[in-house]
């Protein structure tokens, strides 16, 4: 199970040495929620701040564009760094092609659905992705409450990549009121990939917080 920080809810004035901290304290990713101000009601940050942050870090660069028109992007995320492009299979007219762009860029490709959003969707694209994002809160700010409907969703998924023969191949990943408590009912449906924003930049010990997440006792 991998911890991926969400730096949506990191100190913004301070967004390379927020990187620093999480890395040291033991992330296997780092979340970059890019939002446009259309698809989700909220601005963060695009291209050009990932770029800047890109040589600060080894972490795994997993870029979650909540944004619409991805397919206008996919090349300046990739320039700028990011390892994995997910786009919201609702924000996609023609996912097929958009997530063909990410795969031709040479990155991983990943679909997110938004709660109200049925798996079913990803039927013909699993060949496809790399990775499955459920979100468990509505897109578009940190800190919400986890919506405990969207939890089937994950056991949804999980069902339906081992019936493919993918779910060794692909990720499960869970974003959206994760936290020690939410946590092992997300990996015990399946998830193998926990994106955190409060619950670790919320807190004064990163590693504590990321370890909590795992339901270890801290190195301390």
């Amino acid at each position: 199970m991998k911890v991926a920080p969400s730096l949506l809810s990191a100190d913004f004035a301070a967004l390379g040495a927020e990187l620093a901290a999480i890395e040291a304290a033991g992330a296997d990713w780092a979340h970059l929620d890019v939002m446009d101000g259309h698809f989700v009601p909220n601005i963060t940050f695009g291209p050009p701040v990932i770029a800047k942050l890109r040589p600060r870090s080894k972490l795994f660069f997993d870029a979650h564009l909540m944004i619409r028109h991805p397919e206008r992007y996919i090349g300046d995320f990739v320039k700028a760094g990011a390892d994995l492009i997910t786009v919201h299979a609702e924000a996609c007219d023609h996912l097929h092609r958009v997530l063909g762009q990410i795969r031709e860029a040479g990155v991983k490709a990943g679909v997110a659905l938004n709660p109200h959003t049925p798996v079913s969707v990803l039927a013909h694209v699993l060949d496809m992705v790399d990775l499955v994002l459920i979100m468990t809160v509505n897109p578009g700010f940190g800190g919400q409450r986890f919506i405990d409907a969207c939890l089937p969703k994950v056991r949804q998924a999980r069902a339906m990549l081992a019936e493919a023969g993918l779910a060794d191949r692909v990720e499960i990943q869970v974003d959206g009121g994760v936290d020690p408590h939410t946590a092992p009912r997300c990996v015990e449906a399946g998830a193998t990939v926990l994106v955190a924003g409060t619950a670790v930049f919320g807190k004064d010990d990163y590693a504590a917080a990321i370890a909590a997440l795992r339901g270890q006792p801290s190195a301390d």
